[in-house]
């Protein structure tokens, strides 16, 4: 049986979100009222419109059959990032902010793809709304726009399975309850929660209740937009040691944090994903900390350094750089502790590596992910062994269940597109006049949505402002098609998706 592709579903259910959309600008509308801000009038015209426009495709799809298909599902997360997009830069640019087309573009596809990237010179001259819409764009991207609405889509007769397969991270998926709303109402629970957490302990720990709203916001989110433009780096050890701490959070799948919560400990304790994640930070921990130690203490002076207080404050220092920077690279958060670029070659191109490998599967962190990583080093390390054995049949296995050949087959998919993606966007940035160093460490963070890189755009320095506008412009598909995973954007340009 053969079935059009249905548009009606496609307006109807991307009318529901930019509705969603419309709601949330109303919170820095409010902001700038508080504040009394000369923006409050572009706030009111952004909203306005937005409304407007979420109304006519509520009008356009009317009367759509209630199904959402494979096909549609793929269509709509595909694309809603993009109309998000194109109302959530109206705020920046009708209020002068970005005035440049090309620059609000840019501004707001990394905050929607949670990669963090910005062209603001200095944002400390934004308002208080301006500031609060970049964390929030992030917050909403987190989670995903799609994980929100499926929540809420069953109120309008839509069904959300095909749109929740669609949008999470990673190789699988698992739900909580038979029904995908309710999964989704977890998962956002788990989310709010945190966010509200670390809201409060920030604040404790001496930042004003505004930037912990924005910085947590953009913790949760692993998304890195900050209110200060030296990021995190002059903050005291206590709000450096928490916001480490919640990016590792972050980076757990939600699903295995929700048992956690649910007082059913065991679950993330045995998930082997889980397993592979922490290893790592540990390990990644304990090496960038060992070198900056070296590297302090050559700096100031070894014998200073023998003192037992100035031991423990090395230390101490050490491991809470090494910490935070592991996981501000490996979630692709994006903040900065301390300029990583100003540490031995070693630490930082190590630092680099770590931007592709992200944290994990149905986490709102961005890279590679570890579910991928550990059945990709298994398949490997089992090859050699069919080498050795060439009779012997030794399956993959991954959380005790065996890997199929399909799930191989998509992960080395995976592989190749994203390294062909780094290449052929590298060349466009070389072609345009920008650094190789500079083409591959802004690719490398685009695609795993880390918004921070390396050379002259490393933690402390200056932003993507002068970058030509190709490359900007090419930057910013690159983070959605690592948002989504490569191969929902990918399948947008397959014929057959379109036909019948």
């Amino acid at each position: 049986m053969t079935r059009t592709f249905n548009w009606r579903i496609v307006f109807k259910t991307m009318g529901v979100l930019t509705t969603l959309e419309a709601f949330f600008m109303l919170i820095p509308t409010l902001t700038a009222w508080w504040y009394d801000e000369p923006d409050l009038g572009t706030w009111i015209v952004s909203s306005a419109i937005t409304w407007l426009s979420s109304w006519w495709m509520l009008l356009a799809g009317r009367r759509a059959e209630r199904r959402v298909g494979e096909r549609e599902g793929y269509v709509i997360v595909a694309t809603v990032w993009v109309v998000y997009s194109v109302f959530g830069l109206l705020p920046f640019w009708l209020s002068g902010a970005l005035p440049s087309l090309t620059d609000a573009w840019f501004e707001t596809m990394a905050g929607f793809t949670t990669t963090g990237a910005t062209v603001i010179r200095d944002v400390t001259v934004m308002t208080h709304s301006i500031l609060l819409w970049r964390s929030l764009m992030q917050w909403l991207g987190g989670m995903g726009i799609i994980v929100l609405s499926i929540a809420i889509l069953p109120m309008f007769g839509l069904g959300g399975m095909q749109l929740y397969s669609a949008e999470v991270t990673g190789v699988s998926y698992e739900k909580l309850s038979p029904r995908i709303a309710d999964t989704a109402k977890y998962m956002w629970l788990t989310y709010i929660v945190l966010t509200i957490t670390q809201i409060a302990l920030l604040t404790l720990e001496g930042m004003t209740l505004f930037d912990s709203i924005c910085h947590s916001l953009s913790t949760i989110s692993t998304g890195g937009f900050s209110t200060r433009n030296d990021s995190l780096i002059s903050d005291n050890a206590a709000i450096q040691w928490t916001t480490a701490i919640f990016m590792f959070l972050s980076g757990i799948n939600f699903t295995q944090l929700i048992y956690l919560f649910r007082g059913k400990p065991q679950r993330l304790f045995k998930d082997e994903e889980t397993q592979w994640y922490a290893c790592a930070v540990g390990v990644a921990t304990l090496f960038l900390s060992l070198g900056l130690f070296i590297h302090y203490g050559i700096e100031h002076d070894v014998s200073k350094i023998v003192e037992l207080e100035n031991i423990f404050a090395t230390v101490e220092r050490a491991l809470r750089e090494g910490f935070f920077v592991v996981c501000t690279a490996m979630t692709s958060t994006g903040f900065a502790a301390s300029d990583y670029m100003t540490w031995p070659k070693l630490l930082w191109v190590f630092v680099f590596f770590l931007m592709f490998t992200g944290a994990s599967s149905g986490s709102t962190a961005g890279g590679i992910k570890w579910v991928r990583i550990g059945i990709f080093a298994k398949s490997a390390l089992t090859e050699i062994k069919r080498r050795i054995h060439p009779n012997a049949v030794i399956p993959v296995r991954f959380n005790g269940r065996t890997i199929n050949d399909s799930t191989k087959i998509n992960i080395m998919a995976f592989m190749f597109f994203y390294i062909a993606i780094i290449v052929v966007a590298v060349l466009i940035f070389c072609a345009s006049g920008v650094a190789f160093d500079e083409a591959i460490g802004t690719v490398v963070s685009a695609i795993g949505n880390v918004g921070v890189t390396i050379g002259q755009f490393g933690p402390s320095s200056g932003t993507y402002a002068d970058y030509p506008t190709v490359a900007k412009w090419t930057a910013t598909l690159v983070m959605l098609i690592g948002r989504l995973e490569i191969f929902t954007v990918l399948l947008l340009f397959s014929r057959a998706l379109w036909k019948k």
